[in-house]
């Protein structure tokens, strides 16, 4: 017998990882669509960024902390808490980036995805 399962939506996702960032003041909240792109790793990025490590580290816990309240859903691989200058949260089609403002500058993965539509969050006051 096959079990009822819910399928989480992918703008419901969205919404719960945005509301997770705002919950710690995340900043520059930046949503990158990949889906008209070819060959790309997943269909959204999702790049904010934290005043210090330790922000850093506050914000991706409160992400994953809301995500799994609103929609019991775990992601499925995290990378860079050891150094907490930008952490990598994976929920398979959207991909989160959680920048130290001075990684977010180097690395600048908006210009390297320039050619995807981005929408930018206004920040609450």
């Amino acid at each position: 017998m096959l079990e009822n399962t819910k399928l989480l939506s992918t703008d419901t996702l969205i919404t719960n990882i945005i509301e997770g960032i705002d919950n710690l003041k995340g900043e520059k909240i930046n949503i990158i669509d990949l889906r008209k792109i070819d060959n790309s790793v997943c269909k959204y990025f999702i790049i904010c960024s934290g005043n210090s490590n330790t922000h850093v580290k506050s914000i991706s816990n409160s992400i994953q902390k809301h995500v799994w309240k609103e929609t019991n859903e775990n992601p499925w691989h995290v990378e860079g808490e050891e150094r907490c200058d930008w952490i990598l949260i994976d929920y398979v089609d959207i991909a989160v980036h959680i920048f130290k403002k001075e990684t977010r500058i180097f690395y600048d993965l908006e210009s390297l995805w320039g050619d995807a539509k981005q929408i930018l969050i206004e920040e609450k006051k």
